[in-house]
């Protein structure tokens, strides 16, 4: 009974003193980090959100043959393993196959995670298109006075899309102390945003930070004058005649939107995005981006990555050759994909609970799957 009462009285200790650290440290998000612990596709209620809205909807074409050629065993093997809930494949703009699980369907909005960070990336291309952005080497302090002095003062646009800002950014999943922690569940996005340096001369080294994506997406707002879901309502999604209003989540109520990820879709509208990129930009005759903006965004920028040349990321975007077929996409940290196989004039949609293991390189090992069993999947089709 001793014992019992001493482990209860230990737990009140350290509930208290953890209370009491949080208060004065002032990092009162620790309590939410506390409370839901992991991020989730699900995650929508937990924050403030701002509507990125459509406008004269039009549902995708599905081909003569739609859903039925059975899922190769393979691939309902690696999609059932990390728990997916949904899975769509579009051949020449039309939907091909199409499933979901657990409950899920075509109009069920989940969390794009770091696929928004491709999404910031398109509306840098239309902010450029539309003279709001001078160049990809124009200054940052241009826009966030913040920025215009140091190392801070050598910043471009060019290297915030090529994830070579050298920002003092701890990319940590796991850290509850660390700035991506705060920045999903806290409420001061701007303000964690202006607490970092620039440690190295930008430019040299591919480094994947969250906190660069954020930082782009508070030049765009100064760029455009307008909150990053307005814009990307009238200049993206209404343009590609999406058909369910999106979600974004902010940091607090009229806040900043998590422009890192935190972007909430379905499988069939997250599927325009690449279908956007497959056509050069283009979608249905509207150039909604310049087609060299495209090219650059697909192609690897030359960094140094690890000690070897950077062969996998462009202008926020992913770049593979799988299966003997170039493909690049967007990703979201718990294997949420939209990837695109330009040869063969497909576009697939992954969403789900789980990932496969990271490479060495940042690449990871599911993606490769699903390229070679929809290559063999859509082979006859």
């Amino acid at each position: 009974m001793k014992i019992i009462k001493f482990i209860f009285k230990a737990i009140a200790l350290i509930a208290l003193l953890l209370t009491l650290f949080i208060f004065v440290s002032g990092k009162t998000y620790l309590f939410k980090t506390l409370a839901y612990n992991f991020a989730g596709i699900d995650d929508l209620d937990l924050f403030e959100t701002r509507v990125v809205k459509t406008n004269k909807p039009i549902e995708w074409p599905t081909t003569f043959n739609y859903n039925k050629k059975p899922m190769p065993e393979k691939l309902e093997a690696a999609l059932k393993k990390y728990q997916s809930i949904a899975f769509v494949v579009f051949k020449n703009d039309s939907v091909l196959n199409e499933y979901y699980w657990d409950g899920y369907n075509d109009s069920s909005l989940t969390n794009s995670f770091s696929m928004a960070k491709s999404f910031i990336s398109i509306l840098t291309g239309v902010a450029l298109k539309e003279g709001k952005i001078k160049s990809v080497n124009q200054k940052v302090g241009d826009f966030i006075p913040e920025y215009k002095v140091g190392n801070r003062g050598k910043l471009t646009i060019r290297h915030l899309l090529t994830m070579s800002a050298a920002l003092s950014w701890d990319e940590s999943y796991v850290n509850p102390l660390g700035p991506t922690t705060e920045a999903y569940y806290g409420n001061d996005l701007k303000g964690l945003i202006l607490k970092q340096d620039v440690v190295e001369d930008p430019g040299k080294k591919f480094n994947y930070q969250s906190g660069v994506s954020e930082l782009l997406a508070m030049v765009l707002e100064k760029a455009t004058g307008e909150k990053v879901a307005d814009y990307a309502s009238k200049k993206l999604w209404q343009p590609l005649n999406a058909v369910h209003n999106a979600q974004w989540s902010l940091d607090k109520i009229d806040g900043m939107e998590k422009a890192y990820c935190c972007f909430y879709s379905n499988a069939r509208d997250f599927a325009r995005i690449g279908s956007l990129y497959l056509h050069q930009g283009n979608w249905k005759g509207n150039q909604i981006v310049d087609s060299s903006y495209v090219t650059e965004s697909v192609t690897p920028y030359p960094l140094d990555n690890n000690g070897k040349p950077n062969v996998i990321y462009g202008y926020q975007w992913w770049i593979g050759n799988y299966s003997g077929k170039k493909v690049f996409y967007c990703r979201g940290i718990l294997g949420q994909y939209i990837c695109v196989i330009p040869d063969e004039n497909i576009v697939f949609v992954r969403l789900g609970h789980k990932r496969g293991e990271k490479n060495a390189d940042g690449t990871l090992t599911d993606l490769p799957v699903y390229v070679e069993q929809v290559l063999n999947w859509t082979k006859e089709n």
